[in-house]
């Protein structure tokens, strides 16, 4: 059996419990100090599953919980001290899939085999347990493939044929692209090039052992500055922020025989990270992104005191509740990461809500 968070009931076609009227609710910030969270229900323990970037420099901790308001901290789930460790630092975005009585973890770090000695040399690996809390041992000793670019930010989907689909980041080292932003900037005397990264999809291997074909561009920030997306995804040039476009923190849903991928736009230590979707109607695209986007956002410029929202996850509750599982920032807690919870629903035509950020005691 497999689990991944809303999987199961999204195959069953379930999704009218996004209108819920469960009682569940969230503390928002959770002290949970993450980045990049994800949240697996298991069964089997009855218990909520916290995963994510920070809490140990080589490797990753987790945290439990039995009503999503208090959690608990398990400890080291996965260390890099071990045999079979391919990563040396940067430790990033892990997600844990259960199938077939074990835990599989898939993250992104820094891989050690670096003759060009590359700045981002970063690649997507597994690690297994037989149990939530680890440990989590590497499957091989070097990362899933290697695309010949660093990559983060991995996300499995299963599908109802049985076909298991990656979806990951390029990251925007040594990606300069040429675009109207890009001219502009330049134009501006801000910055001689622009950098993006790019999310891409591959079918994956039901071992989890290779990747099959070839990586297929699915997400890309906008070329013409007349795109509807290029306002809200543009942000970190425009501000002066840095040189550089994201689509990364990618995630994958399907309603309706409609393919989701939520993504995160900006750079991720900004106030302008943000969170958009796009569909499709095939898990390798082509996608469309939203005309709502970003349908997640900082909301200091509103009177709020939170930023930095994004690179989220989905978890459906024990009631049926959907949450958007991210991180953000507040002017309260100052530049650590924490971790949300807010509702996510679906409206009769297809459009994501997320009813956040919020902030409650």
């Amino acid at each position: 059996m497999i689990t991944k968070n809303v999987c199961l009931f999204l195959l069953m076609g379930c999704w009218q419990l996004f209108f819920s009227t469960s009682q569940a609710q969230s503390n928002n910030p959770l002290d949970v100090a993450f980045g990049d969270p994800f949240v697996l229900y298991d069964q089997e323990t009855d218990a909520y599953y916290m995963y994510g970037t920070g809490g140990v420099e080589h490797g990753f901790v987790a945290y439990s919980s039995k009503d999503l308001k208090q959690w608990e901290h398990r400890g080291t789930v996965y260390t890099a001290q071990q045999d079979k460790s391919w990563g040396t630092k940067d430790f990033w975005a892990p997600e844990v899939y259960k199938r077939g009585g074990k835990y599989y973890m898939f993250y992104s770090a820094h891989w050690k085999e670096n003759p060009n000695d590359e700045l981002e040399n970063y690649r997507i690996g597994i690690a297994t347990s037989t149990h939530p809390t680890g440990p989590f041992i590497d499957l091989t000793g070097r990362p899933l493939f290697d695309p010949g670019y660093p990559i983060i930010d991995g996300n499995v989907y299963f599908a109802e044929d049985g076909r298991l689909y990656l979806y990951y980041s390029r990251c925007c080292y040594k990606n300069p692209v040429q675009s109207e932003i890009a001219a502009w900037a330049k134009q501006q005397g801000m910055y001689d090039e622009i950098e993006e990264s790019w999310i891409y999809g591959v079918e994956l291997a039901s071992d989890f052992s290779h990747v099959i074909g070839e990586p297929t561009l699915l997400l890309r920030p906008p070329v013409s500055m007349d795109d509807k997306q290029s306002e809200w995804e543009s942000r970190s040039v425009t501000s002066g922020e840095v040189n550089r476009r994201w689509t990364e923190g990618s995630y994958l849903f399907k309603h309706n025989n409609l393919y989701y991928m939520m993504y995160s736009a900006n750079h991720f230590g900004g106030e302008n990270y943000a969170v958009g979707y796009a569909t499709a109607s095939n898990p390798l695209g082509p996608f469309e992104k939203s005309a709502t986007n970003p349908i997640l956002q900082k909301n200091i410029s509103h009177g709020g005191i939170v930023s930095g929202t994004g690179h989220n996850s989905l978890l459906r509750d024990k009631e049926g509740k959907v949450w958007c599982v991210y991180h953000a920032r507040t002017t309260k807690t100052g530049s650590q990461r924490l971790v949300f919870l807010d509702e996510l629903k679906i409206l009769p035509n297809g459009q994501l809500i997320v009813d956040g950020p919020t902030v409650k005691p």
